[in-house]
């Protein structure tokens, strides 16, 4: 007899899914994409830090400071000024840290933020940090801006056409003199330089390591 009928096909074992690996403590996007304010913030810098007051100052003085541990400091894209948004002790903030001329970077703290922080000289606070996408604009003192507009047309064509970066390097030039004359004459300087179409105060160190022009405050033995 014949066998007419038709192996049956061989049974196809299922594919093993592969896992999905889930990023802890996300909804639908991870914590390196994070929002504080209006400024989209990746790369969270996280470190504490006690609270100082500077030295030779009234314990009323309105403002406090913190300096950044070395190893937050050097995740900072530049040894220079840096902007940035975050949190202090959980509360939203932004603001611009200085060079301390030793490749790291310090922290004022306006009386206002540390009050709405809960904080008083002598605290260790939590940070969150990190740069923000565009840096915002400098504030201009005074005498640079009255000079800027008394000077040449191309001075001021020149200054309106630099970043805000190069804005702010020329402002930190002309505030890290020690004396009023040596300010005097680098606004002169400066407003000549834009004048001639240059763009960046001429060999200026903007991380303080090497000019030693720029420095953190010291924080005075009496704390808290």
């Amino acid at each position: 007899m014949t066998e007419s009928m038709a192996k049956p096909k061989a049974e196809r074992t299922p594919r093993a899914r592969k896992p999905r690996t889930k990023v802890a403590g996300s909804n639908q996007s991870t914590q390196s994409n994070r929002h504080c304010g209006d400024s989209k913030i990746t790369a969270m810098i996280r470190f504490s830090a006690p609270l100082l007051r500077p030295a030779g100052t009234a314990k009323s003085v309105s403002w406090t400071f913190l300096t950044l541990p070395r190893a937050a400091s050097a995740k900072l894209p530049s040894r220079g000024m840096n902007s940035v948004a975050g949190t202090l002790n959980g509360l939203a903030f932004r603001a611009t840290l200085e060079p301390d001329g030793r490749g790291g970077h310090w922290l004022k703290v306006e009386r206002k933020l540390r009050e709405a922080a809960g904080a008083q000289a002598g605290d260790v606070i939590s940070l969150e940090i990190a740069p923000v996408a565009e840096e915002p604009e400098p504030k201009v003192p005074a005498d640079l801006r009255k000079t800027l507009a008394a000077g040449p047309p191309n001075a001021r064509a020149t200054w309106s056409d630099i970043t805000p970066v190069a804005r702010r390097d020329w402002i930190q030039w002309i505030e890290s003199a020690k004396r009023e004359e040596t300010r005097l004459k680098r606004i002169a300087s400066a407003c000549d330089m834009l004048a001639k179409g240059k763009r960046r105060p001429c060999c200026f160190d903007r991380s303080g390591m090497y000019a030693k022009s720029l420095s953190c405050p010291v924080a005075a033995n009496d704390v808290p």
